[in-house]
């Protein structure tokens, strides 16, 4: 089977051919901890998941590795500190916000299905490995120093804005965002700054005396060479990291190396919005992962409806998350359910391996999924090949569908669509089951009417190992 990915350097999906099959590598630029992850961070830990299994798939657990970074030293780490912890030294309140939100990140990619990377550096675990890279740049005059700044000279290198293509005024502007005079070009970028004090500060690079601290885009250069090497197979984020986070991690990583490439790959996942709109605070749809798994709208929506959600949407186009993604996430969910948690997986089916190969078409492998359900109904639900794969092509895509009570999400559904009325339903359909018990028909009737009226379907029916009388609801409107 070919591997077919899109390269946003090309711009064009080329066959994935790793330069070692033994040792796959891919690089995916992860959270700066100052806040909780909100739903836009969520896409590019889903997707990229979705792609390190079919990796895993295809070249074996043990061939492929998997890099995702925590920057834990950045600028708006050091405001959310100061603002939540005024009454602290800068450094204790740092640890303080770092620790907190790595620990909510990780409770949350995993509700959401995601398997932990093979590594997972921090930013200031490798402080020497940038310092590295930086004196090489200096000394190849790709860098200079101003003003106990070290700054890379944009114009030393040749083809700088191969990633993004942005036009050269655009080049300038997007630089011209940190403005500061001592720059040699208004497009060079900063590799190491001078620290405030109480601000976080390690011993500078040769050739400066006062301590500092790192720019943003080195601390991926020196964590991607340092376990991947310096060059390597996939380097994934999101869209808006373009420019001028990647373009600039190209230019350092390619000058420090002397190397034609960064990676043989670049992926990006495309903008994500709330219900048709750009999500931001102060439209007031500003969704973190942790409000979506403890309630947004009513539901508690389980990690797995919100991984659904998101593959519903190709990785490189823009995502609508709604919440009639979420309710057409669950219904899909529901009705997986009820075959792939009664059958063993197989291998999974080709037509699925086509989609997935094909720059990991999710919407088209969603659409086999539903293939395989409807022929499950005409095969039997316990020992079907249908079954069997639909369970597996579940797998690969990092659906534990066994673990998912959809029961339970029903009712939540349910709760939401009248109003948070369960509590209600239950306990008429409790006075029902004991006017029954009663032979009073008139008010079992009664209580249907008046159900109905709700919205909510009853159906009765028998326990099949007690024999008892038992009822079930589900909102018909």
């Amino acid at each position: 089977m070919e591997l077919n990915l899109y390269d946003t350097l090309t711009r064009e999906k080329r066959v994935f051919i790793p330069l070692d099959p033994a040792n796959v590598r891919m690089y995916v630029c992860g959270p700066t901890v100052y806040d909780f992850a909100h739903i836009g961070n969520a896409r590019p830990v889903i997707v990229f998941d979705v792609l390190f299994r079919l990796l895993r798939h295809l070249y074996g657990a043990d061939h492929v590795t998997y890099v995702r970074n925590i920057t834990d030293v950045d600028d708006k780490i050091n405001a959310r500190a100061a603002e939540e912890y005024p009454g602290l030294p800068l450094n204790e309140a740092i640890r303080k916000v770092t620790e907190k939100t790595d620990r909510q990140f990780h409770e949350d990619v995993a509700a959401l299905g995601c398997l932990p990377p093979t590594v997972e550096p921090r930013a200031t675990d490798h402080i020497a490995e940038m310092k590295t890279l930086i004196e090489r740049l200096i000394a190849s005059d790709n860098a200079y120093i101003a003003e106990d700044n070290v700054l890379f000279s944009v114009p030393s290198m040749k083809d700088y804005g191969q990633l993004s293509k942005r036009p050269l005024d655009e080049l300038i502007a997007g630089a011209r965002v940190e403005v500061a005079p001592y720059k040699k070009d208004p497009r060079d970028f900063v590799l190491w700054k001078p620290s405030k004090p109480g601000e976080p500060a390690w011993p500078s690079p040769a050739g400066i005396n006062a301590p500092g601290r790192p720019g943003w885009h080195i601390e991926c250069s020196a964590m991607s060479w340092k376990y991947l090497g310096e060059t390597f197979d996939i380097h994934g984020g999101g869209i808006d990291l373009v420019f001028p986070h990647h373009e600039d991690e190209i230019a350092q990583s390619r000058c420090a190396f002397h190397t034609p490439m960064m990676a043989n790959f670049w992926m990006h996942n495309g903008f994500l919005q709330v219900e048709g709109e750009k999500m931001s605070k102060s439209l007031g749809n500003f969704v973190t992962i942790h409000e979506l798994l403890s309630g947004w709208h009513g539901v508690s929506w389980p990690g797995i409806v919100v991984r659904f959600a998101m593959l519903l949407t190709h990785y490189r186009q823009p995502v609508d998350f709604t919440e009639r993604s979420l309710d057409e996430a669950s219904i899909a969910l529901r009705a997986f359910h009820f075959f792939a948690s009664r059958t063993a997986a197989s291998k999974p089916s080709p037509e699925f391996m086509d989609a997935m190969a094909d720059d990991l078409n999710t919407p088209r492998a969603i659409a086999e999924l539903h293939r395989l359900q409807k022929l499950a109904k005409i095969q039997s639900p316990h020992n079907s090949e249908a079954a069997s794969e639909l369970t597996a092509n579940l797998s690969l895509l990092g659906f534990d569908i066994g673990q998912y009570d959809s029961e339970w999400l029903q009712k939540q559904v349910a709760a939401k669509r009248i109003g948070g009325r369960t509590t209600e339903i239950e306990r008429l359909i409790a006075e029902r089951t004991a006017a029954r018990s009663k032979k009073d028909f008139k008010e079992s009737d009664r209580i249907r009417d008046e159900l109905a009226k709700m919205g909510v379907a009853l159906k009765d029916s028998k326990d099949p190992k007690t024999g008892e009388s038992i009822t079930t609801w589900e909102i018909v409107r």
